[in-house]
């Protein structure tokens, strides 16, 4: 009887604590519809829309729309500007996340607070900083006129500005990844005679390099469609200070709305890329650290003396 109790008892435990602790399946579907539905509101349906308007006009319009001299000069600004600011700020995004997370210093939390300002202030407000600066009414205006340098309506802004707002990205995503692993290795690298350089590359670099390639795709998608910032900057001259979303607004104002959904496809389709990358490097990660902790798991095999070692 005892014996029967007890079985009864526990085949009824899980049945009290999902009625406990979990909800109805009608509450269950009910919340991921919701969720289903407020996907499909916010972001496939704008994603849908993109391309329905891009091919409005058919496909010869779209062509012409992304290959105009405008819409190509454009994309050649985005990228150039890419290509200058994601490398920069992935140095200084190790560099940074490497002191924090491995040494004591004066001004540590202050270069923390650094870090993250770019995400506390508004793009238009760097912006705007960067006018202050080197504008011909700014503090070092008058003498970049003096030695003719412009910075303000020309390039050189528009990466200043691109690498502030995405300066955060690798060091925010290095600095807990560091931490985390602490500097046990990097020492006993140091013990066993390896320089500094030598250690970074064979020790600290391939211990962040998922974290380091995700910040990288990170950056370099907010580099290519930052908007707020490069347009207080860039002066919206057509064909030499426009960048693609800088273009896509012309367009759009210009009421040319094929032509501007066109021009947004392509940021879309990067948006897109970006977001395959980043779960392609976020699963190589997962399967990176299953496999780590499966040979960690594994039963060390003893060590034997070589006379033993011999007669097996």
């Amino acid at each position: 009887m005892a014996t029967a109790a007890i079985d009864r008892a526990a085949a009824l435990a899980p049945r009290a604590v999902t009625r406990a602790t979990g909800e109805s399946r009608a509450v269950r579907w009910t919340l991921i519809a919701i969720a289903l539905g407020f996907l499909a509101v916010t972001l496939l349906l704008p994603l849908v829309l993109v391309f329905v308007q891009a091919l409005a006009k058919g496909l010869p319009a779209y062509w012409v729309a992304i290959t105009e001299s405008d819409a190509l000069s454009a994309a050649r600004l985005t990228l150039l500007v890419a290509l200058i600011a994601v490398p920069v700020n992935v140095v200084f995004g190790v560099a940074a996340a490497w002191c924090i997370s491995k040494f004591s210093f004066p001004g540590k939390n202050l270069l923390i607070t650094l870090i993250d300002l770019p995400f506390a202030v508004s793009p238009v407000i760097s912006g705007m900083i960067f006018v202050l600066l080197f504008g011909a009414h700014g503090w070092f205006g008058p003498w970049l006129s003096q030695h003719d340098i412009k910075i303000i309506f020309a390039v050189p802004g528009i990466v200043l500005a691109t690498m502030f707002v995405t300066a955060p990205f690798v060091a925010r995503e290095l600095i807990p990844l560091m931490q985390e692993q602490g500097c046990e290795e990097e020492e006993a690298a140091m013990v066993l005679g390896a320089g500094g350089w030598q250690t970074f590359f064979r020790v600290t670099l391939p211990n962040i390099k998922w974290g380091l390639l995700y910040g990288l795709i990170l950056c370099n998608a907010r580099a290519m469609g930052e908007f707020g910032a490069v347009s207080v900057v860039s002066g919206h001259i057509r064909g030499e200070t426009n960048t693609l979303p800088l273009h896509v607004e012309i367009l759009y104002n210009e009421y040319a709305f094929a032509a501007s959904f066109a021009v947004a496809s392509l940021l879309t389709f990067l948006a897109l890329v970006t977001l395959a990358l980043k779960t392609l490097v976020e699963w190589q990660q997962r399967r990176a650290t299953a496999s780590q902790a499966d040979l960690e798991s594994l039963p060390e095999k003893p060590v034997l003396s070589p006379a033993k070692e011999i007669a097996a």
